[in-house]
């Protein structure tokens, strides 16, 4: 079934059922135009054989970035780099395949760096040690307005390139999903209270984009099943609000969950920046291959639109059930791609029966080295150290090279933490 091909609801065939999913790639230089890195990377990936290409987070707006390595499009910078996103496009879709761009908004997960004071719903901050996060500043009516017409911009910047599709990322704390929680939204307006109010910036997002980017051209949208943080947003929210994006006519609903303080979304259930505000999720949906799958089924039974589930999948065995269930229409599979570009094709082909699994070796060392330390920050370094390895990857296949897999963990580390601070220098004095 995995290899079966499906269509959308606005029309579109995707030749299988195996998603790329987003990873920041942080390759961009300090003016956060794509570049043949961009080319690079795609074209690897598109050998690979899956159905869809999920772009890394492209910005809306420069002074709220995820990192400084992002890349940005707006009205400021797009001519710039229209031709090197034909060229991104044109790598990322051969063999019939799917480069969707995902498009994002830090919020107040914005680099301190960067921003002193980046725009959120509120001016709830944000504080994790070790990171430098600034006071955000509560976003006025007009610029609410600005940010969807920012979005919208963007995509029809993708379509016009050659993208084949979108994403709006609201998920992992970003801003769409900042709005989502009201833990971080406590506005009082027409944007804030209600969890219809506190969707509102989303539909508007997907009615103008469809309306520019018309009815044949795929819209998705990365939604947190919850955010595991007492008081955010509940997995309870999350299927009222899918049901509200089915009805906005989105295509496709990815489905995952946590943010920089709670990071589920990598499988880190033993870390947590907020420990006393951590919902712990049932050691039965912990141990499931797939980390999602039980909160997409209660999705599944409120919407009959495609959905996507990303995180944990490892064997082909696990996807094909996950597909038969009816419980999802595509895979998303992230961290085994950075390792080995190439290991879809190679489970279709029989000559492995399960995606690497590096995130289960990568260690400081043994015992109290290891990611089971019983040190809040051996444990902390293990998960942002493992990150850092798939990263280096990442930075690997955009130089043209296959991945490094003898690069070791602390290396990663320290050669991660030494290019984003040369990154932010770069993207300072892009400033001045």
């Amino acid at each position: 079934m995995i290899q079966s091909s499906f269509t959308l609801p606005c029309g579109q065939t995707i030749k299988n059922r195996v998603c790329k999913a987003a990873m920041t790639e942080r390759i961009a230089k300090g003016d956060n135009l794509a570049h043949q890195g961009h080319i690079n990377l795609y074209n690897t990936w598109a050998d690979g054989d899956v159905g869809i290409l999920l772009t890394g987070n492209v910005q809306v707006d420069r002074r709220n970035i995820e990192g400084p390595a992002n890349v940005v499009i707006d009205q400021s910078n797009y001519h710039l780099q229209m031709e090197t996103l034909k060229q991104w496009a044109a790598a990322g879709t051969k063999d019939n395949t799917q480069l969707w761009m995902q498009i994002s908004h830090a919020g107040r997960q914005t680099p301190g760096e960067i921003n002193s004071t980046p725009q959120a719903p509120s001016d709830i901050g944000l504080k994790i040690p070790g990171r430098n996060f600034g006071t955000p500043k509560p976003m006025t009516e007009e610029e609410i307005l600005e940010l969807i017409d920012r979005f919208v911009f963007t995509a029809t910047v993708a379509r016009d390139a050659g993208f084949t599709g979108v994403q709006f990322h609201s998920a992992h704390g970003y801003l769409l999903s900042e709005f989502l929680s009201p833990d971080i939204n406590t506005r009082t307006d027409a944007w804030g209270g209600s969890l219809e109010n506190r969707t509102r910036i989303h539909l508007e997002i997907i009615k103008k984009c469809r309306e520019v980017v018309g009815s044949d051209f795929p819209i998705s949208i990365k939604l947190n099943s919850a955010d595991f943080q007492k008081g955010g947003f509940s997995a309870e929210e999350s299927i009222q609000v899918a049901k509200m994006f089915e009805q906005a006519g989105v295509d496709l609903l990815e489905i995952s969950g946590g943010t920089y303080e709670q990071p589920k979304l990598i499988g880190a259930d033993n870390i947590s920046i907020n420990p006393d505000r951590s919902e712990v999720r049932k050691e039965s949906t912990i141990a499931r291959e797939a980390y999602f799958l039980d909160y997409a089924a209660n999705i599944r039974a409120a919407v009959e639109m495609p959905l996507m589930v990303t995180g944990g999948f490892r064997t082909l065995e696990g996807m094909e059930k996950a597909l038969e269930s009816g419980i999802c229409q595509v895979v998303g599979i992230g961290r085994p791609l950075c390792a080995d570009p190439h290991c879809m094709k190679k489970l279709f082909s029989g000559e492995i029966d399960s995606l690497p699994s590096f995130e289960k070796t990568l260690s400081l060392g043994p015992w109290i080295f290891s990611p089971n330390s019983p040190f809040t920050l051996i444990q902390a370094i293990n998960a942002f150290g493992a990150m850092a390895w798939f990263y280096q990857q990442i930075k690997e296949m955009s130089a043209g090279r296959m991945p490094d897999l003898d690069k070791k963990l602390l290396q990663a580390f320290l050669a991660d933490t030494k290019a984003d601070k040369l990154a932010v220098q770069d993207y300072l004095n892009h400033q001045s």
